[in-house]
């Protein structure tokens, strides 16, 4: 810049007759070129100083922040995002050990149903077969009951027969006798 700034002095001082000097331009007039040579130089390193020594370190303060910021960002979600697949991990350890757990106590339990089941089906049996008995007894008690008032029935349906046909008792022992008989051929 300053290879730029002297180059351009120097031209100035060669051209001393610039064209619009004539005409009113003082600017342009190379008598107070000296003066806007210096406020020039003055003005520009001013204004390169605080470039250069002030706003650049500020900019360059700023970037540098945001990137350490961003980079402890990056490393926290990293660490949190790590923490988060642990956390995961132990979640879905639970839930496993939790259908573990769910499908022995089913399987408990169906076991135990099924022993339950099998428990009073045995004793329903029992009962089944006592009251099988039960019935069986209670028919052929009254089988042998049936049989004894037909037995009866049938003396006294003989004896009014032989009453009406021949119009005089017969002897009861002799019928029921007679009927004994009959009733042991059937039952054979």
């Amino acid at each position: 810049m300053i290879k730029i700034i002297s180059l351009t002095t120097l031209s100035l001082f060669i051209l001393r007759n610039a064209y619009a000097a004539e005409a009113g331009m003082p600017q342009l007039d190379p008598t107070y070129w000296a003066s806007q040579v210096f406020w020039l130089t003055l003005i520009f390193s001013a204004i390169y100083f605080l470039i250069a020594k002030i706003f650049v370190p500020k900019i360059k303060g700023n970037i540098d922040a945001r990137e350490s910021q961003i980079r402890k960002d990056i490393n926290e979600a990293n660490s949190l995002k790590e923490e988060a697949d642990k956390k995961l991990k132990e979640y879905n350890k639970i839930i496993d050990e939790a259908k573990l757990e769910a499908k022995k106590l089913i399987s408990e339990g169906r076991k135990k149903i099924n022993e339950d089941i099998q428990l009073k089906k045995e004793q329903i049996e029992k009962d089944i077969q006592k009251e099988t008995l039960s019935a069986t007894k209670e028919i052929e008690k009254f089988k042998i009951n049936s049989l004894k008032k037909i037995n009866i029935i049938s003396e006294e349906i003989v004896s009014d027969i032989i009453k009406d046909i021949f119009k005089e008792d017969l002897n009861k022992s002799s019928i029921k006798a007679t009927v004994s008989e009959v009733m042991k051929e059937r039952r054979n």
